[in-house]
């Protein structure tokens, strides 16, 4: 083969080589909600909002289909900014899930929403402060965002959302939330949930709130954990104990 034959191929070829070498993300935002349960655990949503570079368009897709790439193998491609911002070291981390969105195009190019979601637990401390009472305090350890000489702070264009349980009551709150920004005026009554933005620190990061649990909640948990232990049983041991008391008011009525 002529060696001008050649010459087109090999520029070509080099040409895709160093497309897949400079593919570019860039990271334009985070933002991470946390929604408390009563059991101290955390179901944990995240969307990083990536701009994808003309040139890695295709890269993209083509990766987005693959089935054999994990979370790692993206963070590779993305950078440290994708991984999970909450974390707790002395607990665990289960039930992960991340799914790479489509590809968007907007006036500045092209972006995705990369949505990542996983449980934590041990993300609150609980105790036991009078009857169907539980005051909970969230855990700042776990936070897993931008190191500054301060310490932990929220980066660039990242949003800190907080979704409290069911009836929790705002104790104390420390920064200042974001949002609702007047809701300190009314000690965050009927608050369900807290955001704070970029920029703000959380070295002394500090939440704690209670909830009053109903006497139908508690009868209900009840249940639930006998059923946690006997599994099938349970339902054995109810319908006994409602045999036994409809045969006691039965000998009771016929005398």
């Amino acid at each position: 083969m002529n060696i001008k034959n050649i010459l087109p191929i090999l520029f070509f070829i080099t040409m895709m080589l160093l497309a897949e070498t400079n593919a570019s993300y860039t990271v334009l935002g985070i933002n991470t909600t946390v929604t408390l349960n009563t059991n101290t655990s955390a179901y944990v949503t995240e969307v990083i909002k990536v701009a994808v570079s003309n040139i890695s368009t295709s890269q993209y897709s083509a990766d987005r289909l693959a089935l054999n790439l994990s979370l790692s193998n993206w963070q590779e491609l993305i950078g440290p900014d994708l991984t999970e911002h909450i974390v707790n070291p002395k607990g665990m981390m289960y039930g992960l899930n991340f799914l790479p969105g489509p590809l968007i195009t907007t006036d500045n190019g092209k972006v995705a929403y990369l949505k990542m979601s996983y449980y934590v637990s041990n993300v609150t401390t609980m105790n036991i402060t009078g009857p169907r009472a539980f005051k909970y305090s969230f855990n700042k350890d776990v936070f897993n965002f931008e190191a500054a000489k301060s310490g932990i702070v929220l980066g660039p264009n990242t949003t800190l959302n907080i979704i409290l349980p069911k009836g929790a009551q705002v104790i104390s709150v420390y920064p200042l939330p974001d949002s609702p920004a007047l809701g300190f005026a009314q000690n965050y009554r009927n608050v369900t949930e807290l955001s704070w933005y970029q920029n703000e620190p959380l070295s002394t990061f500090t939440l704690v709130y209670v909830v009053h649990e109903s006497l139908q909640d508690e009868v209900l948990n009840f249940f639930l954990n006998i059923y946690k232990i006997l599994g099938i049983y349970t339902y054995v041991i109810i319908i006994l104990i409602i045999a036994l008391f409809l045969i006691y008011m039965y000998f009771k009525l016929s005398k």
